[in-house]
């Protein structure tokens, strides 16, 4: 199953969901851009409620949530800045036009997913479509692709959030790659992807080459470098350029076309790697990308299906067969099991 979403295909169902929103109410657009909270709550048919950014859902790529309802709730976390919780109410006013429109639900059909990954993306791309509009970002993203001081400085150029400029950098990489948010610490806050898989929010990022050189020094980097996905899951090496963001870092990754260098190789294209692992049970030797235990922290081994947790109920090994059993598959006073006395 392919597990990303091209930029453009949320840009496309973006653009529809702005054509189709402006459509039914004439000036909501330019409305919401100048101020999307404000604009929101004077809608009767929608319920917005404040929460604490913790109690928000976690499955969204921002601090918020949508109730179907009815009456539909959109949920924004207090903790954020001003211009976060704007692009977090469009975000969730995306998954609300998405999911009352067949005409927008009719893209779902062709995601191989059902089209989970791409309601969640084209969400982020409405909220940075109307936060940011066009002009204002061919004025600071070169067309060949931007580097980490053009995030930047588009951020500080609008009042927009520094996801939503994150989104609209993300659509104009030249190649698949990343467009990451970091707070100082390394830890992803943000990230909006092309061609590649979405980074876990909130993973750390700190101890790969490149990351580790911008958080211990002055905000900037440059170099290669894999991302960190879970589980010591590490993704393809990618051209990394990291500038500071006012209290934040952003990092632009690209598989080639680097538009910080005058020429850029293709990275090899080794595909994800996976931790190594010994199974304590069976001293099998494995790799996995499966998800890990979360009591052990070791994904099951492929040999005999167990993690490090102790089994839950006493095993015998057979000395016949070497294979471990529950006592019920040994017979009263036999040291070998059912299958082989």
């Amino acid at each position: 199953m392919v597990d990303y979403v091209l930029a453009g295909a949320a840009r496309t169902q973006a653009s529809a969901m702005v054509e189709e929103l402006e459509a039914a109410r004439c000036g909501a657009v330019d409305r919401l851009g100048q101020g999307a909270l404000a604009e929101l709550r004077s809608w009767p048919e929608l319920i917005v409620v404040d929460v604490e950014e913790n109690t928000a859902e976690q499955g969204c790529s921002v601090a918020g949530a949508y109730d179907f309802g009815p009456p539909p709730r959109l949920s924004v976390a207090t903790s954020a800045s001003h211009a976060r919780r704007d692009f977090t109410a469009l975000h969730e006013l995306g998954h609300h036009l998405q999911k009352n429109s067949f005409a927008l639900m009719d893209a779902f059909s062709r995601e191989p997913d059902g089209g989970v990954l791409l309601e969640d993306a084209a969400c982020d791309a409405f909220a940075a479509e109307i936060l940011l509009p066009a002009s204002l970002v061919d004025r600071h993203l070169d067309a060949k692709g931007p580097d980490a001081s053009a995030v930047a400085q588009l951020w500080r150029a609008s009042n927009a959030s520094r996801m939503a400029v994150c989104v609209r950098a993300a659509q104009r990489l030249p190649a698949p790659g990343h467009i990451l948010l970091l707070d100082r610490a390394g830890r992803l806050v943000f990230g909006a992807s092309h061609g590649f898989p979405p980074l876990p929010r909130g993973s750390l990022q700190s101890d790969i080459p490149v990351v580790d050189r911008a958080v211990a020094g002055s905000g900037r980097a440059r170099g290669r470098t894999q991302v960190r996905y879970r589980d010591g899951i590490l993704g393809r090496e990618l051209h990394t350029d990291i500038a500071p963001m006012d209290g934040y870092l952003v990092a632009v990754l690209v598989a080639d076309s680097a538009p910080w260098r005058a020429f850029t190789p293709p990275t090899p294209d080794t595909g994800p790697r996976s931790r190594e692992y010994i199974c304590a049970n069976c001293d099998e030797e494995y790799h996995s990308f499966e998800p890990a235990c979360p009591r052990c922290h070791v994904p099951s081994c492929p040999e005999c299906g167990r993690c490090t947790c102790p089994p839950r109920v006493a095993e015998r090994l057979c000395p016949n067969c070497f294979t471990l059993h529950p006592p019920r598959m040994f017979s009263p006073g036999s040291d070998r099991c059912v299958n082989c006395s």
